[in-house]
């Protein structure tokens, strides 16, 4: 790799592959920015802070991006205006397996701006861009001026024929049972986020160890990295409650919080006790406010502050959490399925008061979805969509499509159930959750409405996925920690872990893990594991109280679909010049067909009509039998014999001779122009011409007898049977095999 004047370079072997970190010579007006590349795959990743501060703000405002570029794989995008527009739903996931490890590490009480915004400049296809994504936005974090707890790397660990691979290629991932993406520190994992074929839980634990030993060799070059060119970190506004205010607010509110969390309430009496206490204080320090000696935005934070602590101390001091449950006690589970008239399925799911209501719909192969981005993957047979409106929780704003969240949420239900969907399953599938009420683990409240909502519909999945939210309380100075089965909203927010766990009876199917400290140990995230598979296990037992299994049929208002396989080499014949032939059989027949490049036929539609259409297709790409008898139609009439037509492309010529069981003088006695005639296929020769005889079916004779009195055999003299084995459908050129109709018969 070339070298420029102030730049540096460190590198670090990671799955037998280079891995190299750069920086000095890209966007050198950015606080922070690095280059990683990995194989032939480049991201540039860029850091900025901002140097004035929002007024109000009581939040910190990071915000990470992924930016795709569709010349980073030689390609150009395929909208009218021929550039990228907004983020693709798998940018945004990365934007968010960037984003989720890093919030925690920045000072607590920080309100400067960060944006971190990573670029793919290049891509072989083969090496994923996840981990990368990980390390280059916390190189350029480590390098910049802004103040942050790093660095942190991250690897993925994939598992091939009973092998971990680190960092496995695209082409390992077709064939590899997990795919886990683990981010962290020098010392602890932070973010997981994982897919599995119903892996056993000490399996992916023993795959988050291997992640973070990988971690800490990219982590050590990082560091390097920093040494060597980092700059000077910068100072941030920081905003916390000072110790004074913080001793008040707690002098006023500390007890009777704690008195209030004695009642076990739910959600909506709690918070309105909450709330009345809140608004004691806020009119307590009004005047002061006022005056302008402290602002709202620190009463408020003070009072967050005391009433995190003072919920994590109860629950750590006598593990009985704000609603009254014990650490590992599950909220009332209620189910139901079939609720919804002339959907496919559907499944109302109700955990506390997290409802949530999935509905299933069953489309044709061609209802796929395509995708355009530079993640592998070329098309989607699957699709989850998450849906969380404002009144789930009993607030109005404005909807205006699905946010990060939402999306994130979808693909974390997504991966829990494709494991469990049949390969040799036909039909595109759309699950849609709606979160009708929400109280925590709606995102595994989707996954369980999703398993009822498939089984519903009759879908053949081969087990039942459950999930369930974990929650962690960890005094980090004694080390004391409480885990948390089935965490409602108020644990995920005053917590310290977000740990969703989804999986069948035999295995884990995804995993999700967010952590708000530094760190996690592996002995904590073993109990994690184990208590979370009890609690899946008590959820799945309440689903399958209410439906057991698939149903026996799909839904009487999904399509039918039938498939067929047919040899490649026949997919142009089938599809005809311009699409015309498999238009025509969609017309005729009142039918979908979608055709792979592989050559597997898909015929959608109703019962009779589609198996019409399947026994026509059978038909035109079957191979010519000699032996068989064959009725056609009559499409060219010569004076040495008649050409008919018995599959789309395919004429065979029938001699004078071999016409009628008697000498025929004239063709035209026998076979006219559009006559239906029978007659067996006596020879095809290597070039493809067919000869047949109508006498042979007549005579009841065999193909050898029929041979041995075809006095038309030998070529007939201008031309004779020339043209005979010409195949109609190949008229229009290769063009055939390239333009399909809009209306589903393309190749996809």
């Amino acid at each position: 790799m070339q070298m420029f004047q102030g730049t540096q370079l460190f590198t670090a072997e990671v799955g037998g592959r280079t891995l190299a970190i750069e920086s000095g010579l890209l966007a050198p007006q950015a606080g922070g920015a690095v280059t990683v590349r990995y194989g032939d795959t480049v991201l540039l990743a860029t850091a900025v802070m901002s140097k004035d501060v929002r007024s109000g703000l009581n939040f910190f405002p990071l915000t990470v991006e992924f930016e795709e570029r569709l010349y980073a794989a030689g390609r150009i995008p395929g909208s009218f205006f021929r550039r990228e527009g907004k983020p693709s739903e798998q940018a945004i996931l990365m934007s968010r397996l960037v984003d989720r490890p890093l919030r925690p590490l920045f000072p607590k009480g920080m309100r400067n701006e960060v944006q971190v915004i990573v670029t793919a400049m290049a891509t072989d296809g083969q090496n994923l861009m996840d981990p990368l994504a990980i390390i280059a936005a916390s190189a350029a974090l480590a390098v910049s001026d802004i103040p942050w707890n790093g660095p942190i790397a991250g690897t993925t660990i994939g598992f091939v024929d009973g092998e971990f691979v680190v960092n496995p290629t695209a082409a390992q991932m077709e064939h590899s049972s997990l795919s886990l993406v683990a981010a962290g520190t020098d010392d602890n994992i932070l973010m997981v986020e994982a897919g599995a074929n119903e892996l056993p839980e000490d399996l992916v634990l023993e795959a988050l160890k291997l992640a973070h030993e990988t971690n800490r060799v990219v982590i050590a070059a990082i560091n390097n990295l920093r040494a060597a060119l980092g700059k000077e970190k910068a100072e941030a506004s920081i905003f916390l409650p000072t110790a004074e205010v913080e001793a008040e607010i707690s002098a006023l509110a500390a007890a009777k919080i704690s008195a209030l969390l004695e009642q076990g309430l739910g959600k909506v009496e709690l918070n309105n006790g909450l709330d009345a206490i809140k608004a004691e204080i806020q009119a307590a320090f009004a005047e002061r406010v006022a005056e302008g000696t402290v602002s709202a935005v620190e009463i408020d934070d003070a009072y967050e502050a005391i009433l995190k602590k003072v919920t994590r101390k109860r629950i750590l001091e006598t593990g009985i959490r704000p609603d009254g449950r014990t650490t590992t006690q599950i909220r009332p589970i209620s189910v139901q399925v079939g609720n919804l008239p002339r959907v496919h399925g559907s499944g109302l799911f109700m955990r506390g008061e997290t409802h949530v209501l999935t509905i299933a719909t069953l489309g044709t192969p061609g209802d796929a979805q395509r995708l355009d981005s530079l993640l592998p993957g070329e098309e989607k047979r699957y699709m989850h969509h998450y849906n969380f409106p404002p009144f789930s929780t009993g607030e109005a704003t404005p909807m205006r499509g699905p946010k990060r969240r939402e999306i994130g949420h979808g693909a974390l239900a997504e991966r829990a159930l494709v494991p469990v969907i049949p390969e040799d399953f036909p039909y595109t599938l759309r699950l849609v959750s709606e979160v009708l009420s929400s109280n925590g683990s709606t995102s595994m409240g989707s996954v369980c409405g999703s398993t009822l909502a498939l089984m519903d519909a009759g879908v053949p999945i081969t087990a039942p996925v459950a999930g369930i939210a974990m929650g962690l309380i960890q005094d980090m100075e004694s080390g004391a920690y409480q885990v948390l089965s089935d965490i409602q909203g108020m644990e995920d927010a005053l917590g310290d872990m977000d740990f969703k766990v989804a999986g069948t009876e035999h295995g884990i199917t995804a995993l999700q893990m967010d952590l708000k400290i530094k760190g996690l140990d592996f002995d904590i995230l073993q109990k994690a594991l184990d208590q979370a598979r009890e609690g899946r296990m008590h959820i799945m037992g309440k689903m399958l109280e209410v439906l057991p299994k698939s149903r026996e049929k799909l839904s009487e208002y999904a399509p039918r679909i039938l498939t067929h396989h047919i040899d490649p080499e026949k997919i142009g014949k089938l599809i005809g010049p311009g699409g015309k032939t498999v238009r025509g059989l969609q017309e005729t027949f009142g039918v979908k067909i979608d055709i792979e490049e592989d050559g597997t036929v898909y015929i959608s539609g109703e019962g009779l009509n589609a198996e019409r259409a399947l026994a026509e297709v059978q038909r035109m790409t079957e191979d010519i039998e000699v032996g068989k008898i064959y009725t056609g139609t009559v499409v060219r009439v010569e004076p040495y014999g008649a050409f008919v037509n018995i599959m789309p492309g395919v004429d065979g010529m029938v001699h004078i001779s071999q016409l009628a069981d008697y000498r025929v003088d004239k063709v035209e006695d026998i076979a006219k122009l559009g006559d239906e005639l029978t007659a067996m296929v006596i020879d095809v020769d290597p070039g493809g011409k067919v000869r047949m005889s109508r006498q042979a079916v007549l005579e009841g004779w065999s193909v050898e007898e029929a041979r041995s009195r075809d006095r038309g055999a030998r070529p007939a003299r201008n031309g004779g049977d020339r043209g005979g084995d010409r195949d109609r459908g190949d008229r229009g050129g290769r063009g055939g095999d390239r333009r399909y109709d809009r209306g589903g018969d393309r190749r996809r």
